[in-house]
């Protein structure tokens, strides 16, 4: 069947498995194996490019249960198909919510854990994987290891970002944090321009939750303008999961003349404009907060039959400020629209050998597919690495080998990790082929 990641593109013919037992998974595996064939696990299909795209894909999302859950720590061990959505729909009547939690509820654990996903609130309490304790991984062999920070730590390692190549996820142990309201104080800040945006995240830097909306098409004095959102847990209040009650679907591909440079400036100047105070302020459900494309269903169809690809990069403080503006004026000058644009600020790295997240300003963008995208990149990559920055793999679907060996120089290590539990041989993505590892 023809499958392909979020974004569409791209697109392959694929065998789709779907295991409803862990020893099923090893079966599957080793049928794998004797046809030499590549493998890969893939939850909800959130991942955007090609690194859940393989020979044979094994659907993860019939392995979601939870295991055990201690109230006093806040521990939870469940499989790793359950979806981020599901646990907070479980536990935040019982005042838990996530540490850290991407753009998209719909998501698994073990995704969470395989791109090592981050949030809004990065700066100060870092990555998912930074909130898990252990992990079970079923290797190339069928066997399984829990691994941890102090048992088999060379696979926990890998494992954690490491984009499924080490074996498939079938548990985890996460730690969720208290919460006593499932509602957020909001404020919301009105920038002019990039330095303005940056000055404001300086100066929210001990808020908990920080993001930016950006608009990628203004030019001069407003180059970089953007709306910043800030967020803290609010005291009290009532401990609701509530829903995404939007019925807004996008019912088919849209037409390639719907998503342009001309209806992306409306966009963007009806979006920067619909906020009419500096500072803005209100109690908001963590829904719309944390997750405000979820309440549109398939909203990947607005970007037509061809899709699109997200681009995110990271880049360091030093070079942070000055990068970003080159870079956007790129953008302006070639007037490559992005429809969705976020800047966050990112805090320290953590062990994984092929995490994203460093110390620094990070920008995700969407672009729409066409003749001449792949080109771009390639030339803002060239901007990215001369800036000491890195792309993020989980929205990866392009990046060729050598970007990516500059852009992780610890990949060989991760390689050899591989070997040595035998992944190389049966896990593999259309992004681990493309990239040489």
């Amino acid at each position: 069947m023809n499958i392909s990641g979020w974004g569409k593109y791209p697109t392959t013919d694929a065998q789709l498995v779907s295991p409803e037992k862990y020893a099923q998974f090893g079966r599957a595996i080793s049928q794998q194996h004797t046809a030499g064939q590549s493998c890969i696990a893939r939850g909800l299909g959130r991942s955007y490019g090609d690194s859940s795209l393989a020979d044979t894909i094994l659907n993860t999302r019939y392995i979601d249960d939870f295991k055990t859950f201690d109230s006093d720590t806040g521990h939870l061990v469940c499989s790793a198909g359950a979806s981020l959505a599901a646990i907070l729909e479980c536990f935040i009547p019982k005042g838990w919510f996530l540490p850290v939690t991407p753009g998209t509820k719909f998501v698994t654990v073990g995704g969470a854990v395989a791109a090592d996903v981050h949030g809004k609130n990065h700066h100060l309490e870092g990555s998912f994987c930074d909130y898990v304790d252990w992990l079970t991984v079923m290797l190339a062999s069928g066997d399984c290891i829990t691994c941890s920070r102090q048992d088999h730590a060379d696979l926990f390692y890998a494992t954690c970002a490491g984009m499924g190549l080490t074996g498939v996820i079938l548990e985890a142990c996460i730690r969720l944090k208290p919460i006593t309201s499932s509602y957020i104080r909001e404020h919301t800040y009105k920038a002019a321009n990039l330095d303005e945006v940056i000055s404001l995240f300086q100066q929210c830097n001990d808020t908990t939750y920080t993001v930016a909306w950006i608009d990628c098409l203004s030019s001069g004095d407003s180059l970089g303008r953007s709306l910043l959102m800030t967020g803290e847990h609010e005291p009290t209040g009532r401990l609701d999961v509530g829903r995404l009650t939007s019925t807004l679907s996008v019912p088919f591909n849209m037409p390639d003349m719907v998503l342009n440079k001309y209806t992306i400036q409306a966009f963007n100047t009806l979006y920067y404009h619909r906020v009419r105070n500096d500072v803005s302020e209100r109690s908001v459900h963590y829904n719309p907060f944390f997750y405000p494309l979820d309440g549109i269903h398939q909203w990947n169809r607005l970007y037509g039959k061809k899709g699109f690809i997200q681009y995110q990069f990271v880049i360091p403080f030093d070079n942070g400020v000055e990068a970003m503006q080159e870079i956007l004026q790129k953008i302006v000058d070639t007037k490559k629209g992005s429809f969705l644009a976020v800047l966050k600020v990112l805090g320290d790295a953590n062990d994984n050998l092929l995490s994203f997240c460093e110390k620094g300003l990070t920008l995700a963008l969407d672009f729409k597919y066409d003749r001449d995208i792949l080109h771009f990149l390639n030339e803002l990559d060239e901007m990215v690495l001369a800036a000491q920055g890195k792309l993020y793999l989980a929205k990866d679907a392009r990046m060729n080998k050598d970007t990516f060996f500059k852009c992780y120089p610890q990949y060989e290590e991760f390689l050899a990790i591989r070997e040595k539990y035998g992944a190389a041989s049966v896990f593999n993505s259309l992004q681990s082929r493309r990239l040489g590892i």
